[in-house]
């Protein structure tokens, strides 16, 4: 009992003590222009998670600083200029004013509050740059804030806390990223319009929406996701949008050089290199990245070369130039897939060595702002795509394909677009207001081949001969587009976003395939006879979508938002034309179309946020795999999928003792999705639909003192199916069956001090056996297994 006592004793002095050592910041912000106080500014403590908003009297107040301590405190509202003061607390009760003054020149809206400098993750503004987020359900991950393995851009722990995310691990080395959700598919990202500081950077944005390139992230500062409301603003992709935000020059320094080297296992070596710095009105920012490696099995070695550049040119307060460059080349051996017997057997194990892939990937664009008032700003990206794939491999339409000739696909790439917007803040009846206008002109073009190349084992990308293709195709996708979206504040809390976007597509595709025919020969005999197939395929079709987002703040630390935006898809280049032996093309394929719905609260307190989402997705004429036995590319039927997409992050040392150099943080993101098939066919009316496991979570704890921090990781992924049937029974090929339930677990440590730093970990701790893929072609055909149990070890100098 005394014991107790002592123990309640001891726990009233330690809480009193951080009572009494708190102190209370107040203070009213005005403006310049008319000397009253404003509503709606944000006021925070630069550096930690302390933020308040101004009240209708324009009052702010701030508790929870500690005597002694210096601190910067900040105030900003959009077009106006961010005010900081350097305050030192010596008594328990502080008060700064602040005057706004209205904004001059054009500013980075994105980079000007730094409030939550040391989250993982964070969510997108209202407004940013040209763009609304208003109502939407949106993420933004902070790289720099991660404890994870970045050289090998690590998607497990990237993505951790982003919920409901299907992630491929078709290699190793993070060449390519996959990820989907919703029952979409994960392949190579396409079922997101995927960006690069907002201009694409797939193959083709419609026609072959498939992303060979992935940013290397120790080059990126926030990656933003957005689900599929952003087809308004980006685009009809049902996902929505994923957005690489690249680094830019230290504003600070007039150089400054960084370079981080990591050796890992199976011959991993990354050298990452940067230079970047502000002179006068530029800024720029270049990096260089290689890296190779063996890979986990056998005949999987690759070698990467990323270079990324990028200039911007304040030309006055008004003008901003910026021009951009992204080179990427690599070559990777395949080790095919495997069987199920197989996988079970030996996981890493490889059965060829003649299959290979090679990338190389141009990106160019030149980016205009205009600001015309502190409200009004336009804003114009041009960007071109000059790029190739080439994939080498055993052609299994031979009797004997490992000793027959490969077979080669090999595309070139040749787009070009802009896209312009101009954003305006007004004002009716006292509350602000926003509107976006948008257009986009795009043209995609795609050259592709198909046809016999070498029967050998090297990386020899050339065809045995004209007369030996295949198909030879030219694919064209032309592509205008309008859109607006408009912020209505109804009042100080309540606001809605209504949108909408106007399409013309136009699909060509002009060329030849060898078609198989079987006729009977003058000596009874039945004779296989290929023949010269021509195709001259158009599509022409307008699409009108439209949506509302709604926006409710009750307080500051707290939002209701909902949202329903229509969604389109058109048939991709794949979807016209395949010479996929394990798969057929229905020649009657229609777009997909339907729709997407958001309902959620989210927010944060100093110890605790938040996004707690249901959904419901509509696929109207869903795109995927049917019968099995022989499988064809169709139109399956109606679909929809529904869940709940859940992330809490308690930050449990706040609780006791705010501001404190330690932290112990426990998140949790969480998601239960269903999805089923709706069809007049028996044959899969109630069916699940394929790649949506109807249970994802990822949990961990993130701890750490100053610059130290160690993080773990727990993954579980519950048992999906890969095919409209359902397939339970896997085939014997491995191309169509169930992927099992999987559990991995990720450890890894970072520490900087000034200008060096240390990171290490082990991905895959329990060194578990899983898949998260079968291909039904390449890298396969057959299950992709995921990496073993591995090491990193990253040092960092920054001068």
């Amino acid at each position: 009992m005394t014991k107790r006592y002592l123990f309640i004793i001891s726990l009233f002095i330690f809480l009193s003590n951080i009572a009494y050592s708190q102190v209370t910041l107040s203070g009213v912000v005005t403006l310049s222009t008319t000397q009253k106080s404003e509503a709606g500014v944000d006021v925070f403590v630069k550096g930690t998670y302390s933020k308040v908003v101004t009240n209708k009297k324009g009052y702010y107040q701030i508790k929870g600083l500690k005597l002694g301590e210096t601190y910067t405190i900040g105030a900003f509202k959009y077009g106006f200029s961010p005010v900081e003061k350097v305050i030192k607390v010596d008594k328990k009760n502080i008060q700064i004013n602040f005057t706004l003054r209205p904004l001059e020149k054009v500013l980075d809206e994105v980079a000007v509050i730094d409030q939550n400098s040391e989250a993982e993750i964070t969510r997108l503004e209202a407004v940013e740059g040209t763009s609304i987020y208003e109502g939407k359900k949106s993420e933004v991950i902070n790289i720099d804030n991660l404890t994870a393995n970045l050289a090998t851009n690590n998607s497990r722990q990237v993505y951790n806390r982003v919920p409901g995310l299907n992630i491929w691990e078709s290699d190793g080395a993070g060449i390519q990223l996959g990820i989907g959700g919703r029952g979409l598919s994960p392949n190579r990202t396409s079922n997101f319009n995927t960006r690069q500081n907002g201009y694409d950077i797939a193959a083709d944005a419609l026609g072959y929406p498939e992303s060979y390139y992935t940013p290397p992230l120790e080059a990126v500062q926030e990656v933003q996701i957005v689900r599929g409301a952003a087809s308004l603003q980006y685009g009809t992709q049902f996902g929505g949008l994923l957005n690489f935000k690249m680094k830019k020059g230290n504003p600070e320094k007039p150089f400054e050089f960084q370079t981080r080297q990591t050796v890992g296992s199976f011959g991993l070596f990354n050298s990452f290199n940067s230079i970047g710095g502000q002179k006068g009105d530029v800024n720029y920012y270049a990096m260089y990245q290689y890296k190779r490696g063996d890979g986990w099995r056998p005949n999987s070695g690759f070698n990467v070369n990323t270079v990324f550049t990028g200039v911007e040119y304040e030309v006055n307060d008004k003008f901003k130039i910026g021009v951009e460059f992204t080179h990427m080349d690599y070559l990777a051996q395949q080790p095919g897939g495997l069987t199920d017997e197989e996988f079970y057997k030996d996981p890493r194990a490889s059965y060829t060595d003649q299959n290979w892939f090679k990338v190389n990937w141009n990106i160019a664009s030149v980016n205009l702002q205009y600001q015309f008032t502190p409200k009004a700003k336009i804003e114009m990206r041009n960007f071109g795509l000059y790029a190739s794939r080439d994939a080498l491999g055993i052609n299994l339409n031979k009797e004997n394909p490992y000793s027959e000739p490969r077979l080669l696909v090999s595309d070139q790439f040749r787009n070009v677009g802009s896209e312009i917007r101009y954003m305006q803040h007004y004002d009716i009846n006292g509350k602000s207001n926003v509107f976006v206008l948008g257009t986009r002109l795009y043209h995609g073009n795609d050259d592709k081949k198909q046809g016999d190349a070498s029967d050998g084992n090297d990386a020899d990308f050339t065809f045995s001969h004209p007369d030996s293709l295949l198909s030879d195709h030219n694919f064209q996708i032309q592509n205008y587009a309008f859109f607006a979206e408009n912020i209505f504040q109804i009042t100080d809390k309540f606001s809605v976003t209504p949108g909408i976007r106007f399409e013309i597509i136009k699909t060509t595709g002009k060329g030849y395939y060898q078609k198989i025919f079987f006729e009977t020969g003058d000596d009874g005999l039945i004779e296989k006879i290929t023949r010269p197939e021509q195709d001259n395929i158009i599509n022409d079709r307008t699409i009108l979508i439209g949506g509302v987002g709604v926006s409710y703040k009750p307080n500051n630390d707290l939002e209701v938002y909902a949202n329903v935006s229509q969604n389109y898809r058109a048939i991709t280049y794949s979807d016209l034309r395949s010479l996929n032996s394990n798969i057929r093309i229905d020649p009657d394929m229609k777009d997909e179309s339907g729709y997407s719905a958001d309902l959620g609260v989210r927010g944060s307190l100093p110890w605790l946020s938040y996004d707690v989402s249901g959904f419901y997705l509509r696929y109207n004429d869903k795109i995927g795999l049917a019968n099995p036995a022989n499988p064809i590319r169709t139109n399956i039927a109606d679909a929809y999928t529904l869940g709940v997409e859940s992330y809490a992050e308690f930050k449990l040392l706040e609780i006791l003792s705010p501001l404190s150099d330690y932290r112990f943080n426990v998140f949790g993101n969480v998601a239960f999705i269903q999805g089923k098939y709706i069809s007049d066919d028996r044959v899969y009316d109630g069916n699940d639909v394929e790649l949506v496991p109807p249970f994802n979570i990822k949990s961990g704890i993130n701890t750490g003192y100053k610059s130290f921090n160690l993080s773990l990781q727990y993954t579980y992924v519950e048992k999906q199916y890969t095919d409209a049937a359902n397939s339970e029974k896997p085939l014997p090929d491995g191309i169509y069956g169930p992927i099992p339930a999987y559990y991995v677990m990720d450890l890894s440590m970072k520490y900087v001090y000034k200008w060096f730093g240390v990171e290490t970990g082990i991905n895959n701790l329990t060194n578990n056996m899983y898949f998260t893929r079968r291909a039904t072609g390449y890298p396969g055909p057959g299950i992709i297994p995921s990496d073993g149990r591995n090491y990193y070890v990253t040092l960092q100098f920054k001068i």
